[in-house]
């Protein structure tokens, strides 16, 4: 698709919509705003196709993902133990091409303002004016790392899971993994068996055989409608050891779980009773958070922190509205942090902007 290879022109006029982000939930949003028939763009920041998608590790492959939603009129690749950076990738390409979406990229966008009812999408020297807009920018740009005493001291390395280089890279090395998500456990599948890993949380890990996926995505709702910063719906669902992570499971690492530290030393972390872990590189798996901060002009948090969306249908999916401002739909975000919530919340995002324009005087 050409408009998603060459360069970008800015509007002169004012389009109905548009989307930033083409990761699952903008290609779903772009898919049902076409087949509404609204006018609009794609702006996404990469050079490619493939969203976060083509940042991931290496070793993550598709039997490794916790599962890929279909896109609409569009299946998702099965499980594979082909690179999942490089299959979704090419998925994406060839949807964007099939339905001929228009993505237009690589276009990083800094800032939204407003221009006398009008949004104004700025990017570098460029500026896109529309009614009405959608975000799609995930979380994958806006990587976790907390603080702590003594962090810039520390000689050995410091890696987020955003950068993660590969198990191999930590062979032989003392390895303190730090987070209590489902990375965290993955990536400690990956190291234990070839390095020493000493596995740190904040809180005790929540264990379950059971994924209670409907109950975690309602707790986000209600969190997003009160105006509060998304919750980690790890604390709901709990975690789980898949065959993949049994060879290191055997090695102990999981029951030897140390509560966080207290403070970082020049090679190793340090905890409140004196005990001290040796290190050579900390791993971060501390999540990521909402990479909004290019609609802050547009003052939509609240004064929890977060943004309020209005309630959606009884699919709590579909709650992408802001509450502050009916022309902003948010997808990807809170209880739609999921590629089949992506997906829903691209087709409710659709027709919440065909409302809004419908509404106009």
């Amino acid at each position: 698709m050409e408009s998603g290879r060459v360069g970008v022109a800015p509007t002169v006029e004012a389009l109905d919509s548009i989307v930033i982000g083409a990761g699952q939930a903008g290609l779903s949003t772009s898919f049902h705003l076409r087949r509404l028939g609204i006018g609009h763009v794609v702006l996404d920041a990469n050079e490619g196709p493939g969203g976060a998608w083509q940042h991931r590790w290496d070793s993550l492959t598709m039997a490794d993902v916790h599962g890929v939603a279909d896109l609409p009129d569009a299946a998702a690749p099965g499980g594979s133990h082909d690179r999942a950076s490089e299959v979704i990738a090419c998925w994406f390409d060839d949807y964007e091409e099939t339905h001929d979406l228009p993505v237009l990229r690589p276009v990083r966008v800094d800032s939204v303002t407003n221009d006398d009812g009008l949004l104004v999408v700025h990017s570098g020297s460029r500026t896109w004016t529309t009614r009405t807009l959608v975000n799609a920018t995930g979380t994958w740009t806006h990587p976790f790392v907390p603080t702590y005493p003594g962090q810039r001291d520390f000689t050995g390395e410091q890696w987020h899971t955003v950068a993660y280089p590969g198990a191999e890279h930590f062979r032989g090395k003392r390895v303190v993994v730090v987070g209590g998500g489902a990375s965290a456990v993955q990536l400690i599948g990956e190291i234990a068996p070839i390095a020493n890993v000493t596995w740190v949380t904040r809180r005790p890990p929540v264990w379950s055989e059971e994924f209670s996926g409907r109950e975690a995505i309602e707790l986000v709702e209600r969190r997003v409608r009160e105006g509060r910063p998304p919750a980690s719906v790890v604390s709901v669902t709990g975690l789980r050891l898949r065959p993949q992570e049994m060879a290191a499971a055997r090695t102990g690492v999981y029951e030897r779980r140390r509560a966080m530290f207290e403070r970082i030393e020049r090679d190793a972390v340090r905890w409140a009773d004196g005990s001290v872990e040796r290190a050579d590189a900390i791993l971060w798996a501390t999540g990521f958070r909402p990479a909004v901060r290019h609609l802050a002009p547009l003052g939509l948090r609240s004064p929890q922190g977060g943004i309020a969306l209005l309630p959606g249908t009884r699919d709590v999916q579909t709650s992408v509205t802001s509450a502050l401002d009916p022309r902003v739909q948010l997808v990807g975000y809170g209880p739609s942090a999921s590629t089949i919530g992506g997906n829903r919340a691209g087709r409710a995002a659709a027709l919440a902007v065909r409302h809004h324009l419908a509404a106009r005087p």
